[in-house]
């Protein structure tokens, strides 16, 4: 009783576990968990802070500088000792009179600068008038170099739920495949009792239990083959998703009863032109196609003449405002700066046409994924309405089987039909129901492919 406790136990513990996902909780981990798309959204926070920062171009730079030296000589203006040679061949004996000696220290002390000791300071404001241009062609290029982050950023949303969708139905898809190949098993495994007990009968023959017997170990290999498979897919799901790869997982959808295979009676059509304003590739290489246009612009102004207003206000110790003394002072200026460039015309002619190129280049790419996406969207609109057709048309073959089954299984019963054509119901059986899993998995992803082509591929929109 013990044990029967125990054992209950755990099995509800496993059951408690085991973690049953929707494929709208399986887009909000993958979404939650992407490190891509976590690295798209930070390039978006780059973009906007980038934006901010060219905008503060437009007002003043206001910048302070600060200088100390120290001198290991002080200057003299005059040559003392010349002069005081002099004085004392002129006058002679009477150099040597205070007064004199008097005069020649006052002279000494006014020629003698000290600047061992220098400090030096400014506050600096540059107020930019013309730039060619540069400043409001910058702050458009971070405009756009923001959207570009968002619409990337989009285009990668975009990717993860697809890739979530497709991984989700294809495990889907293995689950059923999982459910048939079980229940061929056993229906091949009941075939061969009967068999068995035929033979032991007289009324079936070694050659008709060898043949029940081969068909048997085919589907148990390719029941092995789907339950791999099955645990692989389910490992890149729970990646996706980020979660353990160990941790055991099951889908909502998984319940064959339950499983949405319903197909459009008409055929489907879609808007290219809607296309090309929900993808966000375009909107991608149109922005970038505007980047380069702006470079262009960039290039010119570097050859056009720049005019900045400038104020400073400067201080020192020593100062000569006043003469010189011996402590801080400063005076303000104010003024206009022009630059004018005259040799950089030849180097920005060639540098403007390469700009010239690239947005050549961004406008024939942008060109080329128009095309492309027409095409994308075409084919994804004969896929749905193939894939359409297909389940309509594997809906009735199913329905012949599983009469022919039927009838089969009756007439071996009652032994009017031989063992090799009750195999071959069951094989034409088995294969029905597999091309009608393929068919509903295959309506789902169509109609996935579709709404990404159509760029309205987002986390509320559910195919």
């Amino acid at each position: 009783m013990v044990i029967v406790t125990a054992l209950l136990v755990v099995s509800a513990y496993a059951v408690a576990q085991e973690q049953t996902l929707t494929l709208d909780e399986c887009r909000d981990l993958a979404i939650k968990n992407n490190k891509e798309l976590q690295i798209s959204g930070a390039k978006v926070d780059v973009g906007a802070n980038n934006q901010k920062a060219a905008f503060t171009k437009y007002f003043p730079q206001l910048s302070a500088e600060g200088m100390y030296m120290r001198n290991s000589k002080d200057l003299n203006l005059l040559d003392m000792d010349a002069i005081s040679s002099s004085v004392g061949s002129s006058l002679g004996s009477l150099s040597q009179l205070p007064a004199v000696s008097e005069v020649m220290q006052n002279v000494n002390d006014i020629q003698h600068i000290d600047i061992k000791n220098i400090w030096v300071g400014g506050v600096s404001l540059v107020q930019p008038v013309f730039m060619g241009g540069k400043i409001v062609t910058y702050n458009q290029i971070t405009q756009y170099a923001k959207d570009l982050a968002k619409s990337m950023n989009n285009q990668q949303l975009q990717d993860v739920i697809y890739k979530t969708d497709e991984t989700y139905w294809q495990v889907i898809s293995l689950v059923n495949k999982k459910k048939l190949a079980d229940a061929y098993v056993d229906l091949l495994r009941k075939t061969d009792h009967d068999i068995s007990a035929m033979i032991a009968e007289g009324v079936a023959t070694e050659a008709d239990g060898l043949s029940v017997k081969v068909k048997l170990n085919e589907a148990e290999t390719a029941q092995t083959k789907v339950d791999n498979g099955l645990a692989l897919s389910k490992m890149l799901l729970a990646q996706i998703c980020g979660l353990p790869l160990d941790k055991p997982m099951t889908l909502a959808d998984e319940n064959m009863n339950n499983f949405p295979s319903k197909s459009a009676d008409t055929e489907i059509n879609a808007d290219v032109n809607e296309a090309f304003n929900n993808r966000n590739e375009l909107k991608s290489l149109d922005l970038a196609t505007k980047i380069y246009k702006k470079k262009e612009r960039i290039v010119l102004a570097e050859m056009l003449p720049n005019l900045a207003l400038t104020a400073n206000y400067l201080i020192s110790n020593p100062n000569l405002y006043n003469g010189y003394k011996k402590d801080f002072s400063g005076m303000f200026n104010v003024g206009l700066v022009l630059q004018v460039p005259l040799s950089g015309w030849w180097e920005g002619t060639y540098k403007r046409n390469a700009a010239r190129a690239e947005t050549n280049i961004a406008q024939l790419q942008l060109m080329d994924a128009r095309e492309k996406i027409e095409l994308q969207v075409n084919q994804s609109v004969y896929k749905v309405n193939e894939a359409n057709k297909r389940l309509i048309a594997s809906n009735k073959n199913m329905e012949n089987a599983e009469e022919n089954l039927r009838h089969a299984n009756l007439g071996f019963e009652e032994g009017v039909i031989p063992a090799l054509n009750l195999m071959q119901a069951q094989t034409a059986w088995m294969s029905a129901k597999s091309s009608l899993i393929d068919a509903q998995i295959d309506v789902k992803l169509t109609n996935v492919y579709l709404t990404k082509a159509m760029g309205k591929l987002s986390v509320t929109n559910k195919e």
